[in-house]
């Protein structure tokens, strides 16, 4: 059983899904700047085409980190529905209000964490 109150559950709750929005809107706009880099040759030059693969990437790396947030927070938002969100997983203490403020998709305790 969670040792937050109803009103630190749904201010935690109202946080993951603002989060949660948040990061579908951000996701769904980098998948158009993942789509393949474009050699045509009447551009630039090979500088922009390097350029453009390198943000590319950098846009790649965003975009799996994004995806591992957002399955955090779904992860979250489940662990709420069974009862067992601020429960740390490791000890089985109440995880601190204000570190689920900070992360309100963490896992374990400070201490544990």
């Amino acid at each position: 059983m969670t040792p937050l109150t109803k009103d630190e559950l749904a201010e935690l709750r109202e946080e993951l899904e603002r989060q949660l929005a948040r990061l579908l809107r951000s996701i769904e706009s980098s998948e158009a700047a993942l789509a393949p880099v474009e050699l045509d040759q009447s551009r630039v030059g090979r500088l922009s085409r390097m350029d453009e693969l390198q943000n590319q990437s950098l846009t790649r790396n965003l975009h799996e980190r994004e995806e591992i947030r957002l399955t955090l927070i779904r992860n979250a938002l489940a662990r709420m529905e069974e009862g067992t969100f601020g429960v740390c997983e490791a000890c089985g203490d109440g995880i601190p209000y204000e570190r689920l403020l900070v992360f309100p998709e963490a896992t374990e305790c400070g201490d544990c964490g």
